[in-house]
């Protein structure tokens, strides 16, 4: 039998969000800042360019996946449109359950259950006996 921690008052699950919030777009903030000094507000895959109207579109990208290393030097960082940021945290996403998948470590995270064929062969059997 699980035992019930005892509930926070929401109030104070509400400030400890919204905290993490806070600190979380700070340091966003100041990552971005840094990188929008030190690199050309170009996209690093499709070469778009962007200005201070758009420059909202343009992300920080962090190369090694870990959001939590940010180099003074920018080395992990690349700026990356909003559309190519997107396609390679998906690639990133569909390589890490390739690797799983080959080394059968069992976590398919997203792989099928469904086969929709499973059944095919003993029809069609029964159907040419019939």
């Amino acid at each position: 039998m699980k035992t019930k921690l005892p509930a926070a008052p929401a109030g104070n699950l509400d400030q400890v969000v919204a905290a993490a919030r806070r600190n979380r777009e700070q340091r966003e903030q100041d990552y971005r800042e840094q990188a929008l000094k030190l690199y050309p507000w170009i996209c690093g895959r499709c070469a778009r360019e962007f200005n201070r109207q758009n420059l909202h579109e343009l992300t920080v990208h962090h190369r090694n996946h870990d959001h939590d290393f940010n180099p003074p030097d920018g080395s992990n960082w690349e700026l990356l449109c909003l559309y190519c940021h997107d396609n390679e945290h998906q690639r990133h996403e569909e390589a890490l359950a390739q690797a799983g998948a080959s080394h059968g470590s069992g976590s398919q995270r997203g792989a099928a259950t469904h086969n929709p064929f499973a059944g095919l062969k003993a029809l069609l059997e029964s159907r040419k006996e019939g």
